[in-house]
């Protein structure tokens, strides 16, 4: 089989390059602790979106920095009692799903709310106010200042609070909640089940925002990771600065969230991925302590996985 990686016994057993910083703990400890100061003061909007099933809402509340993000929620028409909820995370630069393809867990009775990531092609506002660069990949942003300034922290704490607002919802059994997403969305989706130990069941696919070191080392600082690139270029040329700016990125890394998770894991990934390279999702999935399985792709890449939509409706409707 041709390999771009590490072969799979290996990758089974890989934990990881990045260094993780000392007080990594304390400062999620610090950031849901923010977190939980704010009231999302949600709003829910309804959509004229013409289903006879469910009920179509744009959602708006407010997140870390006064920002205000938005989500699309669908609730069945019907429900009686407390019913499971989706979260769903999309890509890189993406928005969140439409309304049609929400309807395929409507139709399970499930209510399903899909984030837009902040300053992305959504509507969820981007707040700015960082030191420094802006300029290419979200993990980049605030990377010259205090680690509380780094975008992605926001963008982890969004999904929390989105989970938040579903799961205070009257007709929501919060202690059924699932998350899914691809890619960015896989990180996203790996983010809030750390953050949110209540989450049952998590399902992302090829996550990106993991061991960026590793990526830099296999030289895929391109593309999705591009920013490593264009910063060490532009701000540390000779690499002076390395081991602090690795730490730094340390604090967004999803492999050192992954060992918050309470969730049953179902991770689908495809072992020619040169876009989020399979060791740094095993980084991840390796530091995993519950009940997990992971699905391979042998020939697949950064690309849609034949079949596995189907493989993750049918984990999300053990909920």
């Amino acid at each position: 089989m041709p390999l771009i990686d590490m072969p799979l016994e290996k990758l089974k057993v890989y934990t990881g390059r990045n260094p993780r910083p000392a007080d990594f703990d304390e400062f999620w400890d610090r950031s849901l602790a923010e977190l939980a100061a704010i009231d999302p003061a949600p709003q829910f909007v309804p959509h004229p979106y013409a289903a006879k099933a469910a009920e179509c809402f744009d959602v708006y509340f407010t997140s870390t920095k006064g920002a205000k993000i938005h989500a699309k929620l669908v609730r069945p028409i019907g429900i009686t009692g407390k019913v499971p909820a989706v979260l769903s995370f999309h890509g890189l630069s993406g928005s969140g799903e439409s309304f049609r393809s929400m309807m395929s867990y409507a139709s399970q009775g499930f209510v399903v709310a899909s984030l837009d990531s902040r300053g992305q092609g959504g509507e969820s506002q981007d707040v700015g106010g960082v030191a420094g660069t802006t300029f290419t990949t979200p993990f980049t942003r605030g990377l010259d200042g205090e680690p509380e300034g780094l975008l992605c922290r926001d963008l982890f704490l969004d999904t929390a609070q989105l989970a938040r607002v579903v799961m205070a919802l009257d007709y929501v059994d919060e202690t059924r909640v699932g998350a899914t997403g691809g890619s960015q969305g896989g990180a996203l989706t790996i983010a809030c089940a750390a953050l949110v130990p209540e989450i049952k069941l998590c399902a992302p696919v090829y996550p990106y925002l993991s061991d960026y070191q590793r990526v830099w080392e296999m030289d895929l600082d391109r593309g999705a990771y591009e920013g490593l690139r264009y910063y060490f270029r532009h701000f540390d040329p000779r690499h002076e600065r390395q081991e602090e700016i690795f730490t730094k990125l340390g604090y967004i890394d999803i492999q050192f969230l992954a060992p918050r998770i309470r969730a049953k894991v179902l991770m689908g990934t495809g072992l020619m991925d040169n876009t989020c390279p399979p060791s740094t999702q095993f980084a991840a999935y390796n530091k995993m302590t519950y009940e997990k399985q992971v699905v391979i792709y042998p020939d697949y890449g950064h690309e849609g996985l034949k079949g596995h939509d189907d493989i993750i409706f049918n984990f999300l409707a053990d909920l």
